[in-house]
C-alpha cells in the first residue's frame, strides 16, 4: 500500500506541475505545489495502510491524533510555517519577480531568488540580504523596476537675483542633450522654493530602462551639462550678498560706537569713532 501511495504521489506531482504550467506560473510555484500535493498523498496512503494493517484502529482516532499533532507542530514551527505560507502567496501573486530591483526596509537591491522561507536580494554594494517572506508580504515594498519608465528628480539652486527663465532654459537644454533621457514624457523644470538669496528648481526627466545604474549615468550626464549651461547663462550659485562675518563686525562696531558715545573706550583702531572725553 505504501508503494502505491508513492506511485500515486508522483502522478499527483506531475499533474499539479502540468496544471500550474498551463497558467504560466513561475517554475518555483509548480515545484512547491507539486511537493505539497505529493506529501499529502503519501500521508493519506499511510493512514489507509495503517487502517488496513490494524483493523482495530479507528480512522477517526487517526485523524484526531493528526489534529492534535498538527496543532503542536504549528505552535512549534509557527514562524517557519508563516514564512512558508507567505512564500507561497508571493509566488502566486507575484508583486515582484526575479531580476526586479526592490527596496524593503533598510535593504535595496536586485531579487535573486524567492524561496519558500525567505527571499534573497543582491544589494548594490554586492552583499546578499536574506529577508523573511512574512516581512515582504506584510510590510511595504517599493518595486523600482515594475514599469518600463522611471522618473528622476534633480534639484538646482540658483541665486535669488538670477533670471529664472534663463536658468530653466539652460537646465532643459542640458537634460534634452543627455543620451538616455526620453523625449516623451518631455523633461520639465518647476520652481520648488523661493528664498531671499536663492531659488530652488526641480528637474523631472524620464528614463528607460529604469534600472539604477542607468539612472545614475543619466543624473551624472545631466548635472555635468547643466553646470556648464548655467555658467553660460550667468546664473551664479546662491550665497550671502556680503562677506561672511560682516554682520558680526557691524554688530561689534555698533557696540563700540555706543560705548564711545557713552564715554567708554573706543575701538583699538579708532576707525570712525571719537575718543572718549577725559574725566
Amino acid at each position: 500500500m505504501l508503494g502505491l501511495a508513492f506511485l500515486l504521489a508522483r502522478v499527483v506531482r506531475a499533474a499539479i506541475a502540468r496544471a500550474v504550467a498551463l497558467r504560466a506560473a513561475p517554475p518555483g510555484v509548480s515545484l512547491l505545489l507539486g511537493r505539497i500535493g505529493a506529501g499529502l498523498t503519501i500521508l493519506f496512503g499511510i493512514f489507509v495502510g495503517a487502517a488496513i494493517a490494524f483493523p482495530s484502529i479507528n480512522a477517526a482516532d487517526l485523524f484526531s491524533v493528526l489534529g492534535i499533532g498538527g496543532v503542536a507542530i504549528g505552535f512549534a514551527f509557527r514562524d517557519i510555517l508563516q514564512n512558508a505560507l507567505a512564500g507561497i502567496l508571493l509566488l502566486l501573486t507575484r508583486p515582484f519577480r526575479l531580476g526586479d530591483q526592490i527596496k524593503a526596509g533598510a535593504f535595496e537591491g536586485t531579487v535573486e531568488d524567492i524561496q519558500v522561507r525567505a527571499t534573497t536580494i543582491r544589494t548594490y554594494d554586492n552583499c546578499r540580504a536574506v529577508i523573511p517572506n512574512s516581512d515582504l508580504f506584510s510590510d511595504k515594498v517599493l518595486v523600482k523596476t515594475a514599469y518600463d519608465k522611471r522618473r528622476l528628480t534633480m534639484r538646482f539652486d540658483i541665486g535669488g537675483g538670477d533670471d529664472i527663465g534663463a536658468a530653466k532654459r539652460a537646465i532643459l537644454a542640458a537634460a534634452r542633450d543627455a543620451e538616455d533621457v526620453l523625449g516623451d514624457p518631455a523633461p520639465t523644470v518647476r520652481v520648488a522654493e523661493l528664498g531671499d538669496d536663492k531659488v530652488r528648481l526641480d528637474l523631472f526627466v524620464w528614463v528607460d530602462p529604469p534600472r539604477r545604474v542607468e539612472a545614475l549615468d543619466v543624473i551624472d550626464q545631466v548635472l555635468v551639462s547643466a553646470k556648464a549651461a548655467l555658467a553660460l547663462a550667468k546664473s551664479d550659485p546662491p550665497g550671502p550678498t556680503r562677506p561672511v562675518g560682516s554682520k558680526q563686525w557691524d554688530e561689534r562696531a555698533g557696540d563700540d560706537r555706543t560705548r564711545a558715545d557713552a564715554g567708554g573706550p573706543a575701538s583699538p583702531d579708532g576707525r570712525g569713532y571719537r575718543e572718549a572725553a577725559p574725566r
